[in-house]
């Protein structure tokens, strides 16, 4: 795993903890579902003793400490958008499940279309991926991808659940 870490920085640096979401992203397969899946137990949390809308601001901060944390963690690497970094997914996981209730179905759902749109990345996610750079270019198409996946599970949870 410390192969996946930058040269001298330890797991325990506070730009590796947030930037790999306190190591899931350390996971060599599919680190971005370790990630996702990762930030479920906060997002339940933040719900369950605040509001799923406490999740919303909850993302933004989460996406304001990505761009200076994955930033650092991709410049000392020296990659664009270094595999490791998860902490995208978490801004996007946290604005996916912000307008729905704290239900296990509803996040299971709500996991797995979120990980297909930021697997597929519409537009402008996709535009987001090829064209900024630095954390905000790493940051901005998880969110899009996020932003995409709360309308889409929003409306599972009023027509289909």
């Amino acid at each position: 795993m410390s192969s996946r870490l930058p040269p001298g920085m330890p797991w325990y640096h506070p730009v590796a903890l947030l930037s790999t979401w306190f190591g899931s992203g350390l996971i060599p397969f599919v680190s971005g579902t370790w990630g996702s899946l990762a930030a479920l137990p906060f997002a339940a949390a933040i719900a369950w003793f605040i509001s799923p809308l406490a999740l919303i601001p909850a993302s933004l901060l989460v996406f304001f400490i990505g761009i200076w944390s994955s930033k650092r963690y991709a410049e000392a690497l020296g990659k664009d958008d270094p595999s490791p970094v998860v902490i995208d997914e978490v801004a996007g996981q946290f604005l996916t499940l912000s307008i729905v209730p704290l239900d296990p179905v509803l996040y299971l759902v709500g996991f797995l279309l979120f990980r297909l749109a930021d697997i597929v990345k519409p537009f402008p996610a996709n535009w987001a991926d090829q064209k900024l750079e630095g954390g905000l270019g790493i940051m901005l198409d998880d969110l899009i991808a996020g932003a995409y996946t709360a309308v889409a599970l929003w409306m599972i949870d009023k027509w289909v659940i």
